[in-house]
């Protein structure tokens, strides 16, 4: 297995993978031609790689990342990404170092980091000493930071003056790529327990497509037609529902209304067949089409959830219970036994699971 990140998709498409700051993806098949097409050579510094043919084109060495130091055993053709800005430096290297001292350091999955802009040398030079893991650093094209041509921007902006009125953070912004999925994002995050397995595996093994470790509610100023434009999807497509979902998940009435719950994609360990299914590419166009990720706020963490709940089965869906993660303001930390076994440094008290505005309880119930 080799490790790769899927950017020749439709920009779109792109737009709703990568607005997780730091997420764990595990690729079952992929063509390695994929990544190059985003990064040339010049944008993209490869710690191992090759170049074959097209000098704006670099691929990834799969035999070298196969066969990579310190590796304990069968790996998952997974990879972490990490979208950050230069300015963001400090917080890339707390999040970088976290993972790698509870995880990465006995398994060195590669890295993958993308920026709006190309990384500094003190970036590279910062990070790199970090791991001993392959490290990516590639450039998004400017092009794909921007609403489609098609999009009414004195409608777009009336929304955003609304959202501004209704004191939504970031409201005011221009629903651009860059706004809507960095700005809500800071890549600081912090692990606080040791895993002795691989999550990637353990997904893998267990046929999962996506896990999670915090749910909450989205605040609904921000996706006031999103059900309804979810509602007339799956009334188009049926065929595209999995009969065992996780409906009940986001509804409290079978679908009539969205309760708002939804896994908060600052983490996610997600399988890219799933986003690359035909249900998935179908739901993410039709959703395109109806404007409401530039007219609303329409989030990856919804459109995720939905998804997943909608299309996978629901045991398809896992929570990592004894991963321990924070990402301001919320933190899930393991307890008793998981927490003492991953030497977790979290309070056990201190944990979004039960608290008022989780989700949590929604979801063990599908298996109640």
């Amino acid at each position: 297995m080799t490790v790769l990140f899927p950017i020749s998709t439709p920009k779109r498409y792109i737009a709703a993978v990568l607005a997780v700051v730091i997420c764990f993806h595990y690729l079952l098949t992929i063509a390695y031609e994929d990544y190059g097409r985003i990064s040339s050579s010049n944008n993209i510094s490869e710690r191992t790689g090759e170049k074959h043919g097209n000098d704006n084109v670099s691929f990834l060495n799969y035999n070298s990342l196969q066969t990579y130091s310190n590796m304990t055993g069968p790996r998952a053709n997974a990879t972490f990404v990490l979208l950050a800005r230069n300015s963001d430096l400090n917080g890339v290297v707390n999040s970088i170092q976290s993972a790698e001292d509870r995880f990465n350091r006995y398994y060195n999955y590669p890295w993958v980091l993308l920026n709006e802009e190309p990384f500094t040398d003190e970036f590279k030079a910062r990070v790199s000493v970090l791991t001993r893991a392959p490290i990516f650093f590639g450039l998004i094209p400017k092009e794909h930071w921007f609403q489609p041509d098609w999009i009414d921007e004195e409608r777009a902006r009336a929304g955003r003056q609304k959202m501004m009125s209704q004191r939504i953070i970031y409201g005011g912004e221009l629903h651009q790529y860059r706004h809507e999925l960095l700005q809500p994002y800071r890549p600081d995050v912090r692990f606080f327990c040791d895993l002795d397995y691989d999550p990637f595996l353990y997904m893998q093994e267990h046929d999962k497509v996506y896990s999670f470790t915090i749910s909450l509610f989205e605040w609904e100023p921000t996706i006031p037609t999103l059900w309804q434009t979810v509602k007339d999807f799956i009334a188009e497509y049926p065929q595209y529902v999995e009969n065992h979902n996780a409906m009940d998940f986001l509804s409290n009435d079978g679908g009539r209304t969205y309760n708002l719950c939804h896994f908060w994609s600052n983490f996610e360990i997600a399988d890219m067949n799933f986003w690359r299914s035909e249900a998935y590419t179908a739901f993410f166009e039709y959703l395109e089409t109806k404007g409401g990720f530039y007219y609303e706020r329409w989030g990856d963490a919804p459109v995720h959830s939905i998804a997943a709940a909608l299309f996978a089965r629901r045991d398809q869906i896992h929570f990592f219970r004894d991963i321990g993660y924070r990402h301001e303001p919320f933190q899930h930390c393991p307890s008793g036994e998981q927490w003492a076994k991953g030497r977790c440094s979290c309070d056990q008290k201190d944990t979004f699971d039960y608290t008022q505005n989780s989700c949590l309880k929604k979801f063990e119930k599908l298996f109640a």
